[in-house]
């Protein structure tokens, strides 16, 4: 029985790099929808709920912050959808910037439609997916002293508040993590205000993208 094809938006400024990417993708990607600015990529993320986003990094629209505004503006997705930044750009800037926001990979439009291909399902199964070169970039940006940032955030935090701080950035209701942690929700709430003042946070939005941008969705 042949494999499930993975639901697919497209996002690209240039009409006529959507269409050839398209054609050129394999029979198990499903193109499901297509965006060209920043306000109609995140309309068509939250409409289609796709499995991947191939997104370009530089897009109009919003306030100028590109593929990383999008991925912003879809924060509370990201434990269902995975974005894959796609560019011609190969600067340093562009791929640390994009991967803070929450991206899982970065790969450059002079790859073939089939290494675009296998990229999109290794990025919807779970791995990060960088062309050549690029993974030093991240490397650099998120080595030992980036690493001890977030721990020493995380340590502020109690075994049961990160429990609680993650099911709330995978979007999950009050409610529901009560019954996950079978814990009151008057419970859920008072670790909730805890988690938020210890990270200096102020609302469970800025709580989901704090926890993407360090990848502990």
């Amino acid at each position: 029985m042949a494999a499930e094809s993975i639901d697919v938006v497209v996002v690209d400024d240039h009409a006529i790099f959507r269409s050839g990417l398209k054609a050129d993708l394999d029979a198990r990607i499903n193109v499901v929808a297509e965006a060209a600015t920043v306000e109609s990529a995140v309309a068509a993320i939250r409409s289609a709920s796709p499995q991947v986003v191939l997104l370009d990094v530089h897009l109009p629209g919003g306030s100028g912050g590109g593929g990383a505004e999008v991925i912003a503006g879809c924060a509370d997705l990201l434990a269902s959808t995975r974005f894959l930044a796609l560019s011609v750009s190969d600067a340093a800037e562009d791929v640390v910037t994009v991967i803070r926001a929450g991206a899982r990979g970065y790969v450059t439009k002079t790859i073939s439609g089939a290494e675009i291909s296998d990229a999109v399902v290794r990025v919807a199964g779970g791995d990060a997916v960088f062309s050549p070169r690029l993974a030093g970039f991240v490397l650099d940006a998120f080595g030992a002293s980036t690493t001890v940032s977030v721990d020493d955030e995380l340590d502020r935090l109690s075994v049961r508040e990160r429990e609680v701080m993650r099911l709330i950035a995978r979007g999950y209701s009050y409610k529901e993590v009560a019954r996950e942690l079978f814990i009151s929700v008057k419970t859920v709430e008072t670790h909730v205000s805890a988690v938020l003042r210890k990270l200096q946070l102020s609302s469970r939005h800025e709580l989901t993208r704090w926890a993407a941008a360090r990848r502990l969705l």
